[in-house]
């Protein structure tokens, strides 16, 4: 873990919180596997057909801004029709060119503002803040509309640095209506003390496509229940 400038967190707090019913019930992000081509698209409508979806996050790499627009148009549709929000990683431009519901910004991808300024009021910004309260208050001061945390647990999906307790979303969600993404290695097997421990959203990816994704969606729903 990390220093967080804001010093170290009380882990009894996490013992102590409740979570408050107030906030909506937590809900799931499905982010994409880096290949999206082929059959993706089928997998894709019969994940968010299978049980109850907010966002989908477009995560590929390596490819330029023409080709990654060609393999996100159909996954938007999909979404469009389902109506879960169709959210682009890293880049601004493309989140744009596509009229994407919204961008999740890693710590090097952009200012929520900049990001705000040419996405437009009604876009969804999202800001990787690792395991640092102050990387996060500062994505909620520069008018993101939610902060993800993580990664919670091993993954295979990208190298993972930074390790935080669950203890940051109970802290998170005590001071601050600004929903929270849990993000990193999260299973329907490990995703119950997140969700208790006060995440607004939780991530996912390698539980739902490396296997039945229809199967694994239902599995989370049911934690999140």
């Amino acid at each position: 873990m990390t220093e967080d400038p804001l010093g170290p967190l009380d882990p009894d707090f996490a013992v102590n919180f409740c979570r408050d019913v107030r906030r909506p019930p937590c809900q799931l992000y499905l982010v994409s596997p880096r290949d999206v081509g082929g059959g993706f698209p089928d997998r894709l409508a019969r994940a968010l057909d299978a049980a109850p979806v907010a966002a989908f996050q477009f995560r590929v790499k390596d490819v330029d801004q023409h080709a990654a627009a060609a393999l996100a148009e159909p996954l938007q549709r999909i979404c469009e029709a389902r109506e879960v929000a169709f959210i682009v990683n890293d880049s601004i431009s493309l989140a744009k060119r596509l009229g994407a519901d919204g961008v999740h910004l890693g710590q090097e991808d952009g200012d929520p503002r900049e990001a705000r300024a040419a996405l437009g009021l009604t876009a969804q910004i999202g800001v990787t803040c690792h395991d640092s309260r102050h990387l996060a208050m500062e994505a909620g001061e520069a008018g993101a509309d939610y902060v993800a945390f993580g990664s919670f647990y091993p993954t295979r999906t990208k190298e993972a640095r930074h390790r935080p307790e669950p203890v940051i979303l109970s802290w998170w969600a005590t001071l601050f209506e600004l929903p929270s993404v849990a993000i990193g290695g999260i299973t329907p097997a490990n995703a119950a003390p997140l969700v208790a421990a006060g995440a607004d959203f939780i991530a996912a990816c390698d539980a739902v496509w490396s296997g039945d994704e229809a199967e694994a969606v239902r599995a989370f729903a049911e934690v999140l229940r």
